[in-house]
């Protein structure tokens, strides 16, 4: 072990249990409330996942919002089975591959080692920025399953826009990581930073209530609650978007808004001991996480599942899985990447769950604003590799592959919707977690606290520092093998977010180190919607 953080510190979370009452599990507590209400007020869990969507687009907004894209899991209890739906971005039909040339500098920047472009083009700038899906993905995902009113739900992401973001330490933290880079695009610069360098009203005291004016926002959001998805993709705010990103040098087109349509599927069911892990097939990680779950079923037994071998045989698992991946679909996002992503997870009284999970790739996506409608643009353009004749090379008009991994689990007493954030962190997160539920039979709080490994490219496996000993010491002698210690920020591993329903008692609960995260239960905010 090696830094100064405190080795004798301990850190729990319990979430939440409720009978008889929904439960959200949101990467920030206000967006799981808002949830919480949607469910207290008699909506289904994709209504809660409306709300949660927009809002936590809102609270966190440089890992997710309109101009993402990302992929869910839906549960549906009167049908009893699963529904997929991937609304991941796309390059836009307008991109021209010859403005990405390769600089001759080595490895990007950000987290893909692709070669380098001329001035990270497809990192940072409006010229990074894909056609977005995630307000098509959560729209359909209304459309088929939703009871309340569309405008309803994002009335509470509206009200939170316009009080504006609350700048804690923990926001200060975030923009102050990525402040050189906002600093660049003055729309950016101007949302998140004084004098282009600082955060705006950083809160770095207990009690500081600076907030960041997200009134611009708060209009566009109040206009998509009025007019839905068509406003975004085929109207004022399309034509908008398609202005900003053109104007600031970026590939989009209303062609593209229009043509852009989210991926309903059959769930990629995968055999896991006793149970099936229902995952999104296609450009996500959920056929990696089905390759490193089948490796694992014939690796060790159940029963074994604690053990210092069973611990070997999981990294061992992980790294052939993706370097099957890396071989044959061609995602090489980098093992160091920082957290840049949300997960939520829901499930309602009768049952119906959703675990989604959406993106702008890097956090704060392009780190570019656009003007008009106050939303951050995201730079999807990064997920692929820049040079030619690769399973992933760039081109126009083509699918981004992506990292996430939102799964529903089926065991013989319980099922459980889970995800996470963390880039290539995520798969192994959800799987080693989904294992420990599965052959462990543990409390949904106890599988997502337990010390987990990362083994998701390279030669190196990261473990978490509480499992010096014997399990360590098998793994050192298997892998190269660096320790480290689960903290705020940023996160070694992986931040998940789940829900578990037995029987009729539902819980959630999200990363014990992420300091928004939190479980939320309806039957704890009945009052708040009186």
């Amino acid at each position: 072990m090696s830094g100064s953080f405190s080795r004798s510190q301990r850190t729990r979370k319990p979430g939440v249990t409720a009978t008889s009452s929904g439960v959200v599990a949101a990467q920030h507590v206000r967006a799981a409330e808002v949830g919480a209400d949607v469910l207290a007020a008699g909506g289904d869990a994709v209504d809660a996942a409306v709300a949660v969507s927009f809002a936590i687009g809102v609270l966190e907004p440089w890992m997710s919002g309109p101009m993402g894209g990302g992929a869910m899991m839906l549960w549906r209890a009167d049908e009893g089975r699963a529904h997929a739906l991937n609304y991941g971005m796309r390059s836009s039909s307008t991109l021209d591959v010859d403005h990405y040339p390769l600089s001759g500098a080595g490895k990007a920047s950000d987290l893909f080692p692709w070669e380098s472009v001329v001035e990270d083009r497809n990192v940072t700038g409006a010229t990074s920025v894909a056609v977005p899906g995630t307000m098509a993905g959560i729209s359909a995902a209304h459309g088929r399953f939703g009871r309340m009113p569309w405008a309803e739900l994002l009335a509470p992401a509206v009200t939170l826009a316009r009080a504006g973001l609350h700048v804690d330490w923990y926001a200060a933290l975030v923009i102050a990581s990525s402040a050189r880079d906002l600093a660049r695009d003055p729309d950016a610069a101007a949302l998140f930073l004084d004098d282009g360098q600082w955060p705006k009203g950083s809160g770095w005291t207990a009690l500081a209530d600076q907030r960041l004016d997200q009134g611009k926002m708060a209009d566009t959001l109040d206009q998509l609650a009025r007019e839905g998805d068509a406003a975004f993709y085929r109207g004022e705010i399309a034509e908008a978007l398609v202005r900003d990103v053109t104007d600031k040098g970026g590939f989009l087109s209303m062609d593209d808004m229009r043509g852009y349509a989210p991926v309903w599927s059959d769930p990629l069911s995968i055999p896991f001991r006793d149970a099936t892990v229902h995952a999104v097939p296609g450009l996500t990680a959920g056929p990696t996480l089905a390759d490193a779950l089948g490796r694992w079923q014939g690796d060790y037994e159940a029963p074994d599942a604690a053990t210092p071998a069973a611990y070997v045989a999981r990294a061992d698992g992980l790294r052939a899985a993706y370097a099957h991946r890396l071989a044959t679909m061609g995602d090489h996002e980098s093992a160091k990447a920082p957290g840049c992503t949300t997960h939520f997870s829901v499930v309602d009284r009768d049952g119906n769950m959703v675990a989604m999970t959406q993106t702008l790739l890097s956090i704060f996506g392009s780190k570019v604003v656009s003007p008009s409608t106050g939303l951050l643009l995201n730079n999807g353009i990064m997920w692929f590799d820049p040079e030619s004749g690769k399973p992933n090379s760039l081109a126009a008009d083509k699918a981004c592959l992506m990292n996430v991994c939102p799964v529903i689990g089926e065991t013989p007493s319980r099922r459980f919707a889970l995800g996470a954030s963390g880039g290539r962190k995520i798969m192994p997160a959800v799987a080693q977690i989904s294992g420990h539920l599965i052959e462990q039979d543990l409390s949904l709080q106890d599988a997502i606290e337990a010390p987990r490994i990362d083994a998701s490219g390279g030669a190196q496996v990261v473990a978490d520092e509480r499992l010096v000993g014997p399990v360590a010491d098998a793994l050192a002698g298997s892998f190269p093998l660096a320790l480290a210690q689960r903290l705020p920020f940023p996160f070694a591993f992986a931040c998940p977010a789940g829900v578990m329903r037995e029987g009729t008692t539902n819980s959630g609960t999200t990363e014990t180190m992420s300091p928004w995260g939190d479980g939320v239960a309806e039957s704890n905010r009945t009052k708040a919607t009186e």
